[in-house]
């Protein structure tokens, strides 16, 4: 019998025994997480849709060999972060970089009809793959510095400098690139 208070870890034990509704119970305990950590790696909804989407996939496939020493909100996110990233290595070309930061700048032009999450979300766009990818799971989505190298498979110390010096950068975007006046 499903319960809403069975722990992460008791559900993948009955999905694993073929109970496709607590398999389900988890997809929708944790597609939010998936969704918005993709999202803010790849900045397309259509395409962070898909990623979710093969982050289920993966984790059902691989369900029966999960440890359970990490916690399955860490797993999925690790899941999610790698796929944008191998999503991202493949498609964006630096002609697309170039085209990508000549909107960014040309719809800033119209700032006023933009809010202070769009100008973000547009400036973390600019930075590489491995400083967005610190500051999304340290910033956005609240991982602990620790929890983040855990699911970057990198140590602390590297999460660290990634996170400064991507946050020197997001700066420097928002106010050269973007012309975004910081408080």
């Amino acid at each position: 019998m499903l319960s809403v208070h069975q722990s992460d870890f008791q559900l993948i034990d009955l999905a694993i025994n073929g109970d496709d509704r607590a398999f389900q119970h988890i997809v929708e305990r944790h597609q939010r997480l998936v969704a918005t950590a993709s999202m803010n790696m790849v900045g397309d909804m259509d395409i962070a849709q898909e990623i979710g989407q093969q982050t289920f996939i993966r984790f059902y496939k691989a369900m029966h060999s999960f440890k359970k020493e990490a916690k399955l909100s860490t797993y999925l996110t690790r899941i999610a972060i790698n796929l944008s990233l191998n999503h991202l290595k493949r498609k964006q070309t630096f002609a697309q970089r170039s085209l990508d930061l000549s909107k960014a700048i040309n719809v800033k032009a119209d700032s006023d009809t933009l809010d202070n999450k769009q100008v973000v979300h547009m400036a973390l766009q600019m930075l590489d793959h491995k400083h967005r990818s610190v500051v999304v799971l340290r910033m956005i989505q609240g991982y602990s510095t620790d929890e983040t190298a855990d699911i970057l498979e990198i140590p602390k110390g590297t999460v660290l400098s990634r996170l400064k010096r991507g946050l020197e950068k997001l700066k420097k975007h928002l106010k050269e690139d973007l012309k975004y006046e910081l408080s």
